[in-house]
């Protein structure tokens, strides 16, 4: 494990990895240069590379992150393969990245290893303040590959929830070594050990530093989990972020049998409440996530035990976020008129966690779009690897073509509802993919579903725009 932090040097807020590049960068590189821990996604970062190379890089922001790459070869065949000087066509369809999977396939780790690193080295680049990144347990496929990445760009934390990351801590410690590493992977109807492994001797062109090993934080929703993660130290993390079911993007399932208010949304109850006298007993930070974002919910964290504070749908309303403009604004027009509707929708996400869905025009939220849209899953990041009857493993995702579904083993009754979160998501920071018959891939947003922050906050801005800093202060009490 890596050497606890003195208290002086945990932040007191972590801002949320959200989204496929909402948190972005840029959004990660204000919040950390403004004292706090900054937090990228790590999710797809494979695939938002190669479409900004594919743009043109017109900033060259992506060209000057990979120039630090350790590896110059690599580099080359990925410039070679996805970089469009002046950019590809407008409505043209981009590159393909190979989808993930067991078979060990060393261009596709080179993507994901570079991808992670770009995202984390320009988040760090000029400062010295914290950067984190974030990654979900459901992708076990890529986290090897993606984590290692990131260690190369220095990050300071890693995050990990939708899911039980017990494996986390001793993959850390593997790369930071740097040794060959493996991740458990759970296949659907089989009783096997599956692993995917990754060795980082194949992808450094020398020896050189180790990274250096991050801090830990594993996102629990329980007393519980947080218990049964703190058993060992083989599973127990440097921390916690536990968050409450309002919280944006993937939640857990309410603990027992899944019950559905009159609205159709998940009905939580006091055992869905982490007790936060038992996480604290076990004396290790915390961070409370999930209508956190006011000076009031900061000192009442701190009067429980916690380190501080972990806030999303702030930052990813303000200026700096990777969402596109035209969505977020819209999206801090209807909350500031309070007509903005954010449902916890149970059925929403493939990965069969409950997804906050924000209800917007044009996007997957409204059931003409959603219908109107060809069932396909040509992304595959939330793919389920599963046993096939002649002993090999297959992949299905719910949100695929029904009857590819059902003839994979799912059942017709799991795709009802499901959308196709790796496209929507590339869509809402302006990545999505163009079909070459036409059709552009719409996006679906998701926000936490308490938005009460902007109360008054918004009124210091008349124009509705405000940056990461501004929210910083904000809950620091500055203002």
């Amino acid at each position: 494990m890596a050497e606890p932090a003195a208290e002086s040097a945990l932040p007191l807020m972590i801002q949320g990895g959200m989204g496929v590049g909402v948190s972005g960068w840029r959004l990660a590189r204000a919040v950390a240069m403004a004292g706090q821990l900054g937090v990228v996604s790590g999710v797809a970062q494979d695939a938002l590379m190669a479409r900004r190379l594919q743009l043109g890089d017109p900033d060259g922001h992506v060209r000057r992150a990979l120039a630090s790459f350790p590896n110059q070869e690599v580099v080359e065949r990925i410039l070679r393969k996805f970089y469009v000087p002046g950019g590809i066509a407008k409505g043209s369809p981009f590159r393909p990245v190979p989808r993930l999977g067991l078979r060990p396939n060393r261009w596709r780790d080179e993507l994901t290893v570079a991808g992670n690193f770009v995202e984390v080295w320009l988040a760090k680049e000029g400062h010295d303040g914290l950067v984190g990144v974030n990654y979900l347990e459901k992708i076990q496929l890529a986290t090897p590959a993606a984590v290692f990445g990131a260690m190369l760009a220095g990050v300071d934390y890693v995050l990990m929830g939708a899911g039980i990351p017990s494996e986390i801590p001793a993959l850390l410690d593997a790369l930071a070594v740097p040794a060959k590493a493996e991740l458990s992977v759970t296949v659907a109807g089989s009783d096997d050990r599956h692993i995917v492994a990754f060795d980082p001797a194949l992808l450094l062109a020398s020896a050189g530093n180790p990274p250096r090993r991050p801090r830990f934080l594993a996102i629990v929703s329980s007393d519980v989990l947080a218990l049964y993660l703190n058993r060992s130290p083989i599973t127990r993390p440097d921390g916690f972020v536990v968050e409450a079911p309002s919280a944006g993007g993937h939640s857990a399932p309410p603990r027992g049998r899944l019950r559905l208010d009159d609205t159709g949304e998940p009905v939580y109850g006091p055992r869905d409440r982490a007790d936060l006298a038992k996480v604290a007993a076990l004396g290790l930070p915390f961070w409370l996530a999930g209508g956190q974002a006011t000076p009031e919910a900061l000192a009442d964290a701190r009067a429980a035990g916690a380190a501080g504070i972990q806030v999303g749908t702030a930052f990813a309303l303000c200026r700096e976020s990777g969402m596109t403009p035209e969505l977020r604004r819209r999206l801090l027009s209807d909350a500031a008129d309070g007509t903005l509707e954010v449902r916890n929708d149970p059925y929403a996400s493939p990965t069969g966690f409950p997804f906050k869905v924000a209800k917007a025009p044009g996007t997957l939220s409204e059931e003409e779009v959603y219908a109107e849209r060809p069932r396909l899953c040509d992304l595959g990041y939330l793919r389920t690897p599963y046993l096939k009857a002649d002993g090999g493993v297959g992949y299905r995702c719910p949100a695929e073509p029904v009857d590819d579904y059902v003839r994979k083993g799912g059942s017709a009754a799991d795709t009802t509802g499901r959308r196709c979160l790796c496209n929507a998501l590339t869509a809402d920071v302006g990545l999505g993919q163009h079909r070459r018959d036409g059709y552009v891939e719409p996006p679906l947003l998701t926000l936490g579903q308490d938005v009460s922050f902007l109360e008054g906050f918004l009124d210091g801005f008349p124009s509705g725009e405000y940056g990461a800093a501004d929210v910083v202060r904000h809950l620091l009490g500055a203002r």
